[in-house]
């Protein structure tokens, strides 16, 4: 029987996501004391997203043909960690964006393949992926809490040093997680042309697409828009953090969830819930109490999107396609739509304000919504009774 590696798998994704957790609440705000504009903010910040468009198909169709994923996380890990190195000694703009920009090629790489990784490992019992993924988020909440605090005494080029720490342990998590040999089915699966091809395929990447530009106001803004409003730093980092809580608590019910409901209901669930949480940010930024309501929709807005995304497209590419699948799905949703969302919230936060730029992401998640209605049918993604759909997996 085979064992599923628990804890080292959970061990990479809490390493992994406690990058993201320094990265991503606090790195607009140290380009910010650079005396950078929103505009060059957003463009700086869409590197991570520019790069996803493409780096994550190359690394996996790279990882398809040499067999050899674990050594390609471990390497580009690795390179990531020399490469963000080197934003210590620059600051300009041209050199700060060629230097994310090499981060962001190597940083695709590793968690598509790692997804996948991770779901060979669990074979049969994918429903336990929440249970593995869950320790991103609390690495997350770990990081950006800590980061907080630290940065309420500490000059804002901690935060670099602080994300060194991490990409650190990335790299030393990468060599506790095991290979596993897969035995792919006699049977070859379509080719992926022919699977793109597929109407439910391509609307759930493009509503993925919107979900993403959503977020990406979220994602460079948010903090931003908390201090010019007076919130500390630990009190950024306390929301984030509770939006990473409630995403947690999805992880934890989600198998039965899944099991309940059918994995169409969860998206439009999620992407109705997003209709209303980017409009109530931006109108709601002066009163805590909506902040926090905002925050518990994370849960639903990401963690129960990404279950339900991830497992249809771990279902729709079986086989040797799969690494493929992942790293479309990550390119086109997270790159794609990552980095419309980032460069726009740009343009938006200079001409129309802060509210206005959390509602357009209102606008994004209402099209990703009829997308889901009209092209995504329950017998696409499977009956809730039909646990092989359990195959469910939060940013940048």
């Amino acid at each position: 029987m085979h064992r599923v590696p628990y804890w080292r798998l959970s061990a990479y994704y809490f390493t992994y996501f406690s990058f993201i957790g320094v990265f991503t609440p606090y790195f607009g705000l140290y380009l910010q004391s650079l005396s950078f504009s929103a505009w060059e903010i957003g463009l700086l910040m869409s590197q991570m997203q520019l790069m996803r468009l493409f780096g994550p198909y190359f690394w996996g169709v790279l990882a398809d043909r040499s067999g050899q994923r674990l050594w390609i996380v471990r390497l580009t890990s690795l390179a990531t960690l020399v490469a963000f190195s080197a934003i210590l000694f620059v600051s300009s703009f041209l050199a700060l964006m060629l230097a994310i920009a090499v981060v962001a090629i190597f940083w695709t790489a590793a968690l598509p393949l790692v997804e996948s990784l991770t779901f060979d490992h669990l074979r049969e019992d994918s429903a336990r992926y929440s249970r593995i993924r869950l320790w991103g988020s609390v690495g997350f909440i770990v990081a950006v809490m800590l980061a907080g605090v630290v940065l309420d005494y500490l000059p804002l080029i901690s935060m670099i040093w602080f994300s060194v720490a991490t990409l650190i342990t990335i790299v030393c998590s990468s060599w506790l997680v095991p290979e596993v040999s897969v035995a792919h089915s006699v049977e070859e699966p379509a080719p992926l042309g022919e699977i793109l091809r597929q109407p439910r395929v391509r609307a759930l990447l493009a509503a993925s697409f919107a979900m993403a530009a959503a977020h990406g106001a979220l994602n460079i803004f948010y903090t931003i828009l908390l201090s010019d409003h007076g919130y500390s730093k630990s009190t950024v980092g306390s929301l984030f953090s509770l939006g990473v809580v409630a995403e947690i608590a999805v992880f934890f019910i989600m198998s039965r969830v899944m099991r309940r409901y059918s994995l169409r209901t969860i998206l439009i669930v999620s992407f109705s819930t997003s209709v209303i949480r980017f409009a109530m940010i931006g109108w709601g930024v002066d009163l805590m109490g909506v902040l926090v309501l905002t925050q518990l929709m994370h849960g639903l807005t990401f963690g129960a999107f990404h279950a339900a995304a991830i497992s249809a497209i771990n279902r729709w590419f079986p086989g040797r396609t799969r690494s493929r699948g992942q790293a479309l799905y990550s390119s086109l949703a997270f790159g794609g739509g990552g980095l419309f969302g980032g460069v726009v919230s740009g343009w938006t936060w200079d001409h129309l304000g802060g509210q206005l730029t959390f509602a357009v992401g209102s606008i994004y998640a209402l099209i990703g919504l009829v997308l889901v209605l009209v092209w995504v049918r329950d017998e696409d993604v499977g009956e809730q009774n039909n646990t092989c759909v359990v195959d469910a997996s939060d940013t940048l």
